[in-house]
């Protein structure tokens, strides 16, 4: 877990371990949700780039005995 200080602007900066791992550039944009008392990023990705996201997900759908 890193640990960031927040700025008198209320800017913090992603550690670079982090910005590497998620391929973060400058600029790209965020969105910050408040989650119970944390704040998360959430990159926002091109639409084009979430194809194929879902590869490899399991789909099986069990049923119980009782149901139709």
């Amino acid at each position: 877990m890193e640990t960031v200080t927040l700025s008198p602007k209320f800017q913090v900066v992603i550690p670079q371990a982090i910005r590497e791992a998620l391929h973060l550039t400058p600029g790209e944009k965020l969105r910050v949700l408040r989650y119970s008392d944390r704040v998360e990023f959430i990159p926002v990705r091109p639409i084009r780039q979430m194809r194929g996201f879902l590869r490899g997900m399991n789909t099986t759908i069990e049923r119980e005995d009782d149901r139709l």
